[in-house]
Parts: structure tokens; sequence; C-alpha cells
């Protein structure tokens, strides 16, 4: 496998591909009058700041020490020697030059305000695990992943079709932001022994084992309740179909509940990633059959022209 894409960690880019699936889909249009155009380039944004993401986070724990042979996940590029912490710069400003060009595009086609959310989702990628004090060593991981990978993600996909914040898409970004959080809280708790050592004080090192146990749980949970809440505002009960994966969640949940640290948790980790594309297949496909009750709820913004 090239290098480069090893380093990106395919097995996470779910957490890119479902809120653009899911918000296009809350846009709430009729699959004829949708822009595909505007979704392909939210779809570009979006993986292009995972892949950044994945390189950052690399490259810095890579060059701290983090990553040691007793780490349990995918091998490091940067720690295993595939590639030079030099090289691995260059191909995160190459992410981010992708994901700036696609959203400039995006904001040329919807609005100049889309500007303002990419500088702080570029922030926010460079700052997971990079700068003096990278905010994933502080706690604050999860937390800027429900907002960027779950809320920003999925609401600004159903934004880029028409130009407006409705309440269907926020209230349909928080079982995606949730299922992002139970992926990267999985994989911490997983680490918890070796970011322990090298002073990686994450929120599952901060939380401690059991804690952070059930709060993967409860996050899963809370992802499928999500999906509930949404199809009790709309005119209809299709958006239901989120719940069918729901039987594939239950081994991972209950591996996570008991598995030791380390290697054993790798597949709850790979497991939560497929209820997260299903769920959010799924939940996208019930939405977009779904008629909505008056406006959706129009929080923000006037209907966007129809070019593009």
């Amino acid at each position: 496998m090239n290098r480069y894409v090893e380093a990106a960690r395919p097995r996470t880019l779910p957490a890119a591909v479902t809120p653009v699936v899911v918000g296009t889909a809350a846009a709430m249009r009729p699959v004829a009058e949708l822009s595909w155009l505007r979704a392909a380039l939210a779809l570009v944004v979006a993986l292009a700041l995972q892949v950044a993401v994945n390189y950052a986070n690399d490259l810095s724990d890579g060059v701290r020490g983090v990553d040691t042979a007793e780490r349990a996940g995918p091998r490091r590029a940067v720690a295993s020697g595939l590639i030079t912490p030099s090289a691995m710069k260059v191909a995160t400003a190459a992410a981010l030059a992708v994901a700036g060009a696609a959203g400039l595009a995006l904001a040329w086609l919807v609005g100049w305000e889309l500007l303002l959310v990419g500088a702080l989702a570029i922030l926010a990628a460079l700052g997971y695990s990079g700068g003096a004090k990278p905010y994933a060593s502080l706690g604050l991981g999860e937390v800027m992943v429900f907002v960027f990978f779950g809320v920003v993600a999925t609401a600004g996909s159903a934004y880029v079709q028409d130009g407006v914040l409705t309440t269907v898409a926020l209230l349909a970004s928080l079982p995606v932001g949730f299922l992002a959080v139970a992926l990267l809280v999985v994989n911490n708790l997983r680490d918890i022994p070796t970011d322990e050592v090298a002073g990686k004080r994450t929120l599952a090192v901060r939380l401690g084992e059991l804690t952070t146990r059930r709060l993967y749980q409860a996050l899963v949970a809370a992802a499928f309740l999500g999906v509930v809440v949404v199809a009790a505002v709309v005119e209809g009960w299709w958006p239901l179909l989120g719940l069918l994966p729901a039987p594939l969640a239950v081994a991972p949940l209950r591996t996570a509940g008991t598995a030791q640290l380390g290697r054993e948790l790798v597949p709850v980790l790979e497991a939560t990633g497929r209820v997260q594309l299903l769920l959010g297949l799924t939940f996208a496909a019930g939405l977009l059959i779904t008629p909505l009750v008056g406006e959706g709820g129009v929080l923000l913004g006037a209907a966007a022209s129809t070019g593009g």
C-alpha cells in the first residue's frame, strides 16, 4: 500500500463521508433538486480535512515520541520511518490546500460566510495534535470532533444546498457527531497505557478506563436515540431507517465494556466505523424520502440561488 494512503488511515474516512451524506439528505429537497456539485465539493472538503488531521497527528505524535513499539494501533508513518517529518509536513499542507480549494469553490457558489467556517476548520485540524498545547492532550479532542465532524460538517452540508440552516439539519448532526466522538473515544481508550507513558493527556487518560468505557457506550446509544428524535420532528417515520444498523452495534458495545486495553479493542474501533457509515447511509435514505413539515424550521440564512 502506498505509504501516504496508509498514513491517511482509510478506515477513519467514514467519519468524513457520513456527515456529508446525512447533511445533504437533511436539506430535505427532492433528489432531482439537489446540487450534486455542491455535495461533491463538501465531500472533498471533509475528506481532505480528515486526511490532514490524520497526517498532522501522525507527524506530531511521531516527533513527540508518543507512537512507540508498544502502541496497539496501526503503524504510524513518521514513527516507523516510512515518511520523514518534513515530507509529512508537505503532505499535510497539500491536504489542507485541497480542502481550501474546494472550500473556496463552495464559498463562490453559496456565500463567502463559508470562508470563516473553513478557516476555523483548518485551525482545528492543525491544533488537534500540533502546536505548543495540542487540544487533544488537553482532553478537548472529543469536543472539537463533535463540533467539526458532527455539527459543522453535517449542518454545513445541508447549508450549501440552500443557503439556510434548519432545525432538522442541526438535529441530524447530533447522531453523526456522537458516533464520530465514539470512534475517537474507543481509539483513545485503546491507547490509554501508551498515552499515559508519553504524557499525552487525552480525555480517556483523564477520565480513566471505566468511565471511558461507559462514555463510549453512552455515545453509541445516544446516536440511535438522536435518529428517533429527528424522526419525531419530521412528517413521517422514514428516518427510523437509521436504526437498522443497531444490531451491529451490540457486539462492539459489549466488547468495549470488557476487552483489555490495547489490541483487543481494535475490532471495536473497526465495528464502530462500520456502524457509523451504515447509520449514515440508512438515515440519509430515510431523510431523502421524508417530506418536511412546513419550511423545516429555518434558523439562519436565505435561500441560495440554484446555480451549481
